[in-house]
């Protein structure tokens, strides 16, 4: 527990510096919201359109090759096996 406790203490937000950056980005976020709120609304759905991507980039990554890795050697064995006999069928239609 005081190692967690010691380790926090060292990160950025937790140091006067990190919070000084918090309330500047805080009150920048604040000026633009109130301000310049119709500017930010022109723009809106360009963001969205730019949510697509981004959600592409970033949510997929469960497209890994750690999935492929961690089926059963049963499932290997039979896709190995139908792949000899695709393999097998496909030189005897040559042959022909």
């Amino acid at each position: 527990m005081e190692k967690l406790l010691a380790k926090q203490s060292h990160l950025f937000r937790f140091t006067p510096k990190g919070h000084a950056t918090l309330g500047l980005i805080g009150g920048a976020s604040y000026f633009l919201l109130v301000e310049h709120r119709e500017h930010l609304f022109q723009f809106l759905p360009y963001l969205i359109l730019l949510l697509c991507p981004s959600m592409h980039l970033f949510m997929h990554h469960g497209h890994s090759r750690l999935h492929h890795q961690s089926s059963s050697s049963e499932e290997n064995e039979a896709y190995r096996r139908g792949c000899e006999v695709g393999q097998k069928n496909a030189k005897d239609k040559r042959e022909c």
